[in-house]
């Protein structure tokens, strides 16, 4: 069996949109993707609306924490997945780069972050695919 994809997914806070992200690859990929999360500048908890609309699909990130964007961070990952942290993100040749577009579900409703929770959700599915095929 071939190593297993390690996949860095990065915002600015690490508090939301990648954590959500990083829930749902864990939570899908199981056994078969290594799963890390980071920050350009990270927040000092996760948003609590992000771990209630994550709760609602029964995936707890309550326990999570935001952690500083790392060099070896990237290095590690085969794919680095970006969301609006531009180019804070350090960029190395050869490595699977992929910048989704997803609104920031800071200070928003529930309402709100559950539309950029789906959103991820179906850009994890189809990530996960990818790397595993």
């Amino acid at each position: 069996m071939s190593k297993k994809a390690t996949v860095l997914f990065v915002c600015v806070h690490n508090a939301g949109r990648s954590q959500m992200a990083a829930g749902f690859m864990r939570e899908l990929g199981g056994e078969k993707v290594e799963v890390l999360s980071a920050g350009s500048a990270p927040k000092d908890s996760i948003n609590p609306v992000a771990v209630a609309a994550m709760a609602e699909v029964g995936i707890d990130i309550a326990n999570q924490q935001p952690k500083v964007l790392t060099t070896e961070a990237v290095m590690e990952a085969d794919a680095v997945i970006t969301m609006g942290c531009g180019d804070a993100c350090p960029f190395f040749p050869g490595k699977r780069y992929e910048d989704w577009v997803l609104e920031d579900p800071a200070g928003q409703d529930l309402e709100f972050v559950r539309n950029v929770r789906d959103e991820i959700k179906a850009r994890v599915e189809r990530l996960l695919l990818e790397l595993t095929a």
